[in-house]
């Protein structure tokens, strides 16, 4: 089971820290993706990683603001974004993957999703 933590109402320009905790497991053998979706829109991938190498993935719309990471323990992953803008503004998704395809970033090769945590950005 995984657990979204941390978001909130910033302004733009501002900054928030996500929070992915995983119940009963930890990610050696999954990767973690991060996902959003705004009201009326497709659920969109924004960054993944592979916690067992470090290896990681970010969408074209939020790379060089977000960063994602884990901690040592391997069963947290974090989102760190900065710069935010109205359009961030989504409520927020992570999911473990097995898939060979974990890096594509697609919703498909992704389960066991949290309950999701709002973004809201305002300008």
């Amino acid at each position: 089971q995984l657990v979204e933590s941390g978001g909130g109402l910033v302004q733009a320009g501002g900054s928030l820290r996500l929070s992915c905790a995983a119940s009963g497991f930890t990610f050696d053998d999954y990767a973690i993706g991060w996902f959003r979706q705004a009201p009326g829109k497709e659920r969109e991938g924004v960054s993944c990683i592979s916690p067992s190498d470090g290896t990681t993935v970010y969408a074209d719309s939020v790379k060089g603001r977000f960063t994602i990471s884990s901690n040592d323990a391997k069963d947290i992953v974090y989102l760190q974004m900065n710069s935010l803008k109205p359009d961030d503004t989504a409520v927020y998704f992570c999911a473990s993957s097995t898939s060979f395809s974990w890096d594509t970033l697609r919703p498909r090769h992704y389960g066991g999703w949290g309950q999701g945590t709002q973004v809201t950005v305002s300008s």
